[in-house]
This record gives structure tokens, sequence and C-alpha cells, in this order.
């Protein structure tokens, strides 16, 4: 294993981008580094900031695609998945919710030769958490209950920004989604691949509707929806 690919997916984040981009820069896994921002049709502001931040790391790979439109997380992750060029593929989101520091322990069970793919769990671990929002742990939670009684997995956090997979592993999955439904079918199409599975204990730093958080109970809906296509379909 030689690169890590970070794709970023990237929608309305003026406000915590470059912060960002500076954490996944700083971050040492011991592995060259791609980091692929994909941004799916900002209106805020955000995409003046990429000739800054290419000029600012002109000595790291960083590589910028812009959306014509916007279509969603789903698509702006499958098309990062596609650029992509490393060994290893790991999801970030562009807020400031996930901590890169957090890769080193994410990349362990792939590096010592266990697993194909690692989600980074909010729910598990002695990580720092910010105590949050009560209905938000409750959906997650049913989303994952039932997820898991489709797949037959035991995961804790099947709605984490954090999935960690071999590249081999992304090749395979053929994903369609466009929203935010793209963490259920990629959950329900890794383990009909049979691959390893493990799961690590991550910080979490979640903010409220005020801040800027994007998803809601419609996202729910739709994301309980997936659960049941993607377990029977593709």
């Amino acid at each position: 294993m030689k690169r890590l690919s970070v794709v970023i997916p990237v929608y309305n984040e003026r406000a915590t981008l470059e912060e960002l981009v500076a954490r996944v820069v700083a971050v040492d896994v011991g592995l060259e580094k791609e980091i692929i921002l994909v941004d799916d049709g900002s209106t805020d502001g955000t995409r003046d900031l990429y000739p800054k931040i290419v000029e600012r790391w002109a000595g790291q790979n960083i590589r910028v695609h812009l959306q014509p439109r916007n279509q969603g997380k789903g698509a702006a992750v499958r098309k990062g998945y596609e650029l992509a060029t490393g060994d290893v593929a790991l999801i970030q989101d562009a807020d400031l919710e996930y901590d890169p520091r957090d890769y080193v322990q994410l990349l362990r069970p792939i590096r010592e030769g266990k697993a194909d793919v690692v989600y980074g769990s909010r729910f598990i671990g002695s990580e720092y958490h910010r105590v949050h929002l009560f209905w938000h742990y409750v959906g997650n939670r049913t989303l994952t209950l039932l997820s898991n009684m489709l797949t037959n997995l035991n995961l804790t956090d099947m709605e984490t920004c954090y999935k960690v997979m071999r590249m081999e592993v992304v090749r395979s999955l053929r994903l369609r989604s466009d929203s935010f439904t793209i963490e259920p079918e990629i959950t329900a199409k890794v383990a009909k691949g049979r691959w390893r599975i493990y799961e690590v204990g991550i910080s979490y730093a979640g903010r409220d509707y005020s801040e800027g958080k994007k998803i809601g109970m419609i996202d729910g809906f739709k994301a309980l929806w997936a659960i049941l296509r993607f377990r029977f379909s593709d």
C-alpha cells in the first residue's frame, strides 16, 4: 500500500473547507496522499477558494473537480472514486465534524492485512464526542439496526462518513446513489461482496443545523428505502 486517496465531497462549506484541507494535509499516515475535492455545485462562495487552496498547498497532490450542478453527496463521492488513483480510498466530509487525525487508526486494520473495509464509528471507543442531537442519534441507530438486519452485519454506525476501502473493493461496488443514500448502498454492496469489515472508534464534533448540518428527516426516509432497495436489488 503506497497511496491514500482522500475523497472530499464539498457543498457550501466556505467556512470550514480551508481548515479541513489544512488538517488533511497535516496528518502523517506514512503514505503518499492525494486529496480529491469534488465540489457539488456550491453557491456560497466555496468555489472561489479552490485557486487559493491549490496555490497554498502547491507541493501536495490536490485535485479539484467542479460538478456542473448540485447532484448530491453520492454523486460527488462516485466522481471522487472515479478520479482516485490510490491503493486505498477514504471519504472525508468537508465540515469539521470528523478529525483526520483518526486516519492512522482507520488504516491500521487494512495495513495489517486484516480488513478490506474499515468504518469509523462514532458510537464505540474512548475518543471525544460532542453531546449532540438526540433524535439524530435515534434515527442513525434505527437505520443502522435495520441495515444490520438485512445485511447480517453488526455495525454500530452505518451512516458514518468514514468509510475506508481498498481500491479493489471500491471498483467492485458499481455505485448508483446520488444522495446521502450512498451510505446504505455502500454498506449493502460491501456485505454482498463478503469483504472483511472492521470498525474503529473515532472522535466526533457534530454540528447542529444552525452551524450548517445538512442531513434531515427526509434523508432518513430516503435511507430507509435505500436499505430495502439495495438489499434486494442492484
